[in-house]
């Protein structure tokens, strides 16, 4: 029996991905979406493999393309009959600092982790209120509590506005929705694997997910994770001078 249906956007590889594999452990049925439909054929088999009693549908997604996210959200929803939950997960880890000759760098990352974003929000919110239930979950950044200088400054500031989004929703307060925002600290993944394997605080993907699942699962409003140290680094972000924040980034 299933615990519930679940869609993640982003799935084919990294935090999505991983997400995908212990949401089926626990007992979900899952609706992946990506643009890479090999990788997410692959995932596919591996869940099923483990989990043969997990239904698992697949759907070629970019979620630049507005249209085609309402499309593939309806169409999983009518496929499941229901949708209980919905993960924007789906991003880009591009950026350049600004001035410096690559704006194009920068738009991407706005338009897949902003407006890519609002627009799984819109769809899912369709759905939920015309079922009156609903879990929307949104993946920001611990970098989305502070403006961040050079190559992060849009991504940082795109994953703000994920955050705001969710805010607005949850001050709404649309009848049979909740609404989380899941605050990744350092987790290793597809999109950071340039980055130094000996980095402070970094987790590998797994642990990091967990960490991530089990704040979803609480439906918490929102989740610095892993907690530890990320909620007292969170803590002393949010409060700090600039010029500090400058030196711990």
């Amino acid at each position: 029996m299933s615990k519930g249906t679940i869609v993640i956007t982003g799935a084919s590889a990294g935090l999505g991905a991983e997400m995908a594999r212990q949401f089926a452990a626990l007992g979900y049925d899952l609706g992946l979406c990506a643009r890479r439909e090999e990788k997410l054929e692959a995932l596919r088999e591996e869940i099923t493999a483990a989990h043969p009693e997990r239904r698992v549908e697949l759907r070629s997604l970019d979620v630049t393309d507005h249209e085609a996210v309402h499309t593939v959200v309806r169409d999983l929803a009518a496929a499941f009959g229901t949708l209980d939950r919905v993960v924007v997960n789906a991003g880009l880890g591009k950026g350049v600092a600004l001035g410096k000759g690559r704006p194009d760098a920068n738009r991407e990352t706005a338009m897949t982790n902003f407006v890519g974003a609002l627009s799984q929000a819109e769809a899912a919110l369709e759905v939920f209120r015309a079922q009156e239930h609903g879990h929307l979950v949104m993946v920001s950044s611990m970098s989305a509590l502070r403006g961040m200088r050079k190559a992060m400054t849009v991504y940082a500031a795109t994953k703000a506005g994920v955050a705001s989004l969710a805010e607005g929703l949850r001050s709404e307060r649309v009848p049979g929705l909740d609404v989380s925002v899941i605050y990744p600290g350092y987790i290793r993944s597809e999109m950071n694997e340039h980055v130094a394997q000996n980095t402070p605080f970094m987790v590998d993907t797994e642990t990091g997910t967990r960490a991530m699942v089990r704040a979803i699962e609480k439906r918490k409003a929102k989740a610095y994770v892993p907690a530890w140290p990320w909620v007292p680094i969170g803590f002393l972000l949010k409060r700090a001078p600039l010029s500090v924040v400058r030196r711990m980034t």
